[in-house]
């Protein structure tokens, strides 16, 4: 029988053999201030059409509602960075964490194994696991846990590698022990909120209009793009690293070494006509094992025909 000491290691360790870069601990309880911080963002509509922000909020600000006798919430980091770059300038862009392979499915795969870890080592223990998949304020948990701070964009960043990073929690019923929250590093810079071309960062930082967020429109809107933003989309076709290019913190940032986060060569290798001229069957396979096919190919086709077609200047 081990102690929440001993067993928090042996997790930390194990999580790290997995491939994950940070992990930190936080007690499982309802998070009041950020339950007050989230209903005052929903009630200004900044979560826009994506109305299941709404949706089991007593959930989404208590884990122990998720996994009845949950005593742990342990978050993880996956690190994404990568310094591999669409070939031609002008083709529609993609952010980095959908260059490779679905990190649903690469992280969950994980984390099950993980799960399987603890309970060889701990004996029966009961839990989920979280990969951007339920009612759960990932962020959040990682700042409770000492993984790093919630920046002026929004974003976690963490002291030592900046925010490139996939999240993952596990909620379990075994006693850990908890790490520290760290202190807010972001002091004066206000790179993110002058670099967004939407200006969906409120001017003081910390707040998101996620109504005006190119992630949003690209990814979240199942609509039209509103005409207001025609000339502000800067390419992006598929989310947006806008905020995290210009943080000082990403220069911390190191090359992943994860082979199912590698981009297809074609994929790089597309020019801004191929982009544009991308028909059905070369979207299923191009894109069949990746994020971007939660778009499908109308809207992704919906994106491209948005955005000015650049294809002319390759003549």
């Amino acid at each position: 029988m081990g102690s929440p000491a001993q067993y928090s290691s042996y997790v930390k360790a194990a999580a790290n053999e997995l491939g994950f870069s940070f992990v930190g601990i936080a007690k499982a309880e309802k998070m009041e201030p950020e339950a007050k911080r989230l209903e005052a963002w929903l009630s200004q509509g900044f979560n826009g059409r994506m109305k299941y922000m709404e949706n089991h909020f007593d959930k989404r600000v208590d884990p122990r509602k998720l996994v009845p006798g949950a005593r742990s919430v342990i978050s993880l980091l996956y690190n994404y960075s990568t310094s591999a770059a669409q070939k031609d300038p002008q083709a529609p862009k993609l952010s980095k964490y959908a260059y490779g392979k679905d990190y649903h499915c690469v992280i969950k795969a994980k984390l099950t194994e993980l799960v399987e870890q603890i309970r060889e080592e701990v004996g029966e223990v009961d839990g989920r696991c979280f990969v951007d998949s339920a009612p759960v304020l990932e962020r959040d948990w990682a700042r409770r846990s000492g993984l790093g701070w919630i920046g002026k964009n929004t974003m976690l960043i963490n002291p030592k590698a900046g925010s490139y990073f996939f999240l993952a929690e596990l909620i379990i019923d075994l006693e850990l022990e908890p790490d520290s929250p760290i202190k807010d590093y972001c002091g004066t810079c206000r790179r993110c909120i002058d670099a967004c071309p939407t200006d969906a960062i409120s001017p003081s930082g910390y707040i998101l209009d996620g109504s005006k967020c190119i992630s949003y429109l690209t990814i979240e809107l199942r609509e039209e793009i509103p005409h207001s933003f025609q000339d502000q989309m800067e390419n992006w076709v598929f989310g947006c690293d806008i905020c995290q290019e210009v943080c000082p913190w990403n220069r911390f940032s190191k090359e992943h070494d994860e082979p199912a986060f590698s981009p297809k060569a074609e994929l790089m290798e597309m020019t801004a006509r191929e982009w544009h001229e991308i028909t059905k069957d070369v979207f299923k396979v191009l894109f069949k094992d990746s994020a971007v096919k939660r778009t499908r190919y109308r809207g992704l086709r919906r994106n491209l025909d948005f955005l000015p077609d650049r294809s002319h200047s390759e003549n």
